[in-house]
């Protein structure tokens, strides 16, 4: 939704602004003044300032216990609030067939029309010809059709497995940008929500909408108690009705695509019924203030951004009064960057806070378009209109990352099964089909580095690849979609190499790392061994990229797959890790060997070691090399390590913790037995050939 809490341009504190002044005399138009206090600096003595913090304290327990007993009145406010029922939309609309008729005309009409061009175009074979031209015309028939029809286009945009490309680039540009209705009414219903006059809640409001959206339309006012600046969003008139009407109708017509139409697999009730319950949902006001209160908790703790407070006392299920939030939305690069921001930085933050929505708690922002982002004046990132939300289901979010890791290793097969886990796929399908479109597509895909695909190609390719595949995209899923399309092609405004992927790619790193959960455990481990070698430079790029990541914790790399190396499941994993320290001891022992060698004077070697140019022990050229990069590599993960900026020495506390395990002892045992077995038979090996070059020499 458009419905942002900020005009277009930005306001700066103590500017004049239009508003209506309300007194006991009436409503007269005045120029609005704002402005900051100024703190007193007051010099405290230590007793006054322990009274002071108890003083504090105990007033922060009562603001919060007031805050709690006016959400409660504003739910209580709110329960009568519609919720979604296709059964008493039934009833309601079953006995009034003359309005249920009439809407329905009018939507045929519009729709109708479309789909007779449509099928003319199929008729005539110029059905890929014109698919822009028709995708545009649909956008423009929603439009005109209202609010119901608006929200049904954003939500196909976000559809892959029900529309093609040509028709999700056209519906993502619908915004609710509506007209208006008029303000007495509004006026009116803040009134009658609140139980209270006007002029006995605001000192001033003003005189029009400063946004308008498909559901309401948003006043900027002042509040009498504190003179707090805050955005009112209240409620269209006949709302609920008009879309209550709509979506009887457009069930009864989904019913009959499940019934008759077999080229769309997904279930279309079942998609049109979650939508729906996504709408009402964003009628109740009360609801979206939770939303907002949630989502601060989740992910305001980040000083880059700012989610608006609710003002409970003068909420309802039509208004909804938030903290007023100044700033410039984010698609306005010139204004941002007039301030002295950059609106890369600005998408970046938007990145990360999203990628911990979706992959760590869940529950994130279902509706980030420009009008829903604002760059505030101190550099932060604030979220605006919390009605839509969505969350993504626990195990989704390890699949994801699971999914990622098999893009990178281009394992098809996995990336396939994938599905399953990802819901996108019913048991009981095959995907063997499947695997050879994602290869075609990933291998021409993948010429770079997954860093640098570009998000739009990567979800453009992979919609085409639904689009012919029995799958059913989740709700979530296409949300997620959704809003990381959106943040790419804000960043690509400003700059067009920017690569979504580049900048989400730190933070997949981090959590393979660091998180003990099973699946990306065992997405690590297949990510770093490969045939049965470990493969240092996916660590090391691992460790790099990670780091990028500002909650990066070096103490915590790699302890899920300690943690695994010793339970009862990992004895494949510590063959493999037992082979691997092996050589790699080999690797620092004899590089430093060979390092201190090369070190002494030519006469002293050729006196100690009978002028064998290669040492104590008997390594060709290749294979010294070979060690040698793998003993620099080594060190050189060490020294990431070591140069993370919350490094800590007790990094390896855990480690020797760990070693005192009888399983670790055995692994140790094993270690320098084998390290052991393979120094001797090099020394022995030396002491075998020193006599024959003896000999040569003579």
């Amino acid at each position: 939704m458009s419905s942002s809490f900020t005009a277009n341009h930005h306001i700066m504190v103590s500017s004049c602004t239009d508003a209506v002044r309300i007194s006991g005399s009436g409503v007269r138009r005045v120029k609005l003044r704002l402005s900051v206090p100024r703190a007193a600096l007051v010099e405290a003595r230590p007793q006054q300032v322990a009274a002071n913090r108890d003083e504090r304290a105990l007033q922060v327990s009562r603001d919060r216990a007031d805050d709690m007993q006016a959400e409660a009145r504003a739910m209580i406010r709110a329960a009568d609030a519609s919720v979604y029922s296709p059964e008493l939309l039934a009833t309601k609309y079953g006995s009034s067939p003359i309005k249920v008729l009439g809407r329905a005309l009018q939507i045929f009409n519009g729709l109708g029309s479309f789909a007779l061009k449509v099928w003319l175009d199929r008729l005539n074979g110029e059905l890929d010809r014109k698919m822009r031209l028709r995708a545009i015309e649909l956008r423009q028939t929603f439009t005109r059709l209202g609010p119901t029809f608006v929200k049904i286009g954003q939500g196909l945009s976000t559809r892959p497995d029900l529309c093609p490309p040509e028709y999700l680039e056209e519906l993502s540009e619908l915004q609710d940008a509506l007209p208006t209705f008029p303000d007495a009414q509004a006026f009116s219903c803040i009134e009658r929500e609140l139980g209270r006059p006007l002029d006995t809640i605001y000192s001033s409001i003003s005189a029009s909408p400063i946004a308008a959206a498909s559901l309401g339309q948003v006043y900027k006012a002042q509040l009498k108690y504190s003179g707090q600046v805050v955005a009112v969003k209240v409620q269209r008139p006949g709302i609920e009705e008009a879309i209550g009407l709509d979506f009887y109708l457009i069930r009864g017509v989904g019913i009959l695509i499940n019934k008759y139409v077999d080229i769309i697999s997904s279930d279309v009730v079942a998609l049109i019924d979650e939508f729906a319950r996504r709408v009402y949902q964003e009628l109740n006001y009360v609801q979206e203030g939770q939303n907002a209160r949630r989502f601060k908790k989740l992910y305001a703790d980040k000083e880059d951004v700012l989610v608006p407070d609710i003002f409970w006392v003068y909420t309802s299920g039509k208004v909804l009064t938030m903290e007023w939030v100044e700033g410039v939305k984010l698609n306005e690069q010139e204004a941002i960057e007039s301030q002295g921001l950059k609106v890369l930085d600005l998408v970046n933050t938007g990145i990360q806070c999203s990628l911990r929505q979706l992959l760590e708690y869940g529950y994130f922002h279902a509706d980030p378009h420009p009008g829903n982002l604002l760059a505030t004046p101190e550099g932060k990132l604030a979220f605006l209109d919390f009605g839509m939300m969505s969350e993504t289901p626990e195990e989704a979010r390890f699949a994801i990352i699971g999914h990622v890791v098999h893009m990178v290793n281009r394992d098809y097969e996995a990336m396939a099964r994938d599905y399953y886990a990802l819901d996108f796929l019913s048991p009981d399908v095959d995907v063997s089909p499947i695997v050879p479109a994602l290869r075609d597509f990933f291998d021409d895909a993948l010429n770079s580095t997954v860093s640098e695909l570009n998000f739009k190609t990567l979800v453009d390719g992979l919609g085409a690849v639904l689009y012919q595949y029995p799958f059913n995209v989740p709700a979530y899923y296409a949300l997620i979609l959704r809003s990381l399309t959106v943040l790419e092609g804000l960043a690509l405004y400003a700059d067009p190499k920017f690569k979504v992927l580049a900048a989400s790619y730190p933070y997949f790193a981090k959590r393979l790392l660091t998180d003990p959960n099973p699946y990306l455990r065992d997405a690590l481990i297949e990510l770093l061994f490969k045939d049965g070698k470990f493969r240092w430079g996916r660590l090391e790029n691992l460790l790099v990229q990670g780091k990028k990541d500002r909650d990066f914790s070096a103490k915590d790399a790699l302890q899920p797959v300690l943690k695994l190396l010793l339970g009862p499941d990992g004895k494949e994993l510590r063959d493999l890790v037992i082979k691997e320290a092996i050589r790699v001891s080999e690797a620092i022992i004899l590089g430093s060997v060979t390092e201190s060698f090369n070190s002494v004077p030519g006469p002293v070697r050729t006196f100690f070691f009978n002028g064998n140019a290669s040492g104590p022990f008997t390594i060709n050229a290749a294979e010294q090399q070979s060690l040698m990069e793998l003993r620099a590599q080594v060190i050189k993960i060490w020294g990431l390590l070591r140069s993370s900026e919350n490094f800590d020495p007790n990094l390896l506390q855990p480690i020797l913790q760990v070693l005192q395990e009888p399983e670790a002892r055995s692994i140790g045992g094993r270690v320098v037995g084998g390290i052991s077995q393979r120094l001797a038979a090099r020394l022995l090996q030396q002491v075998l050939r020193a006599p024959e070059t003896s000999a040569s020499a003579a």
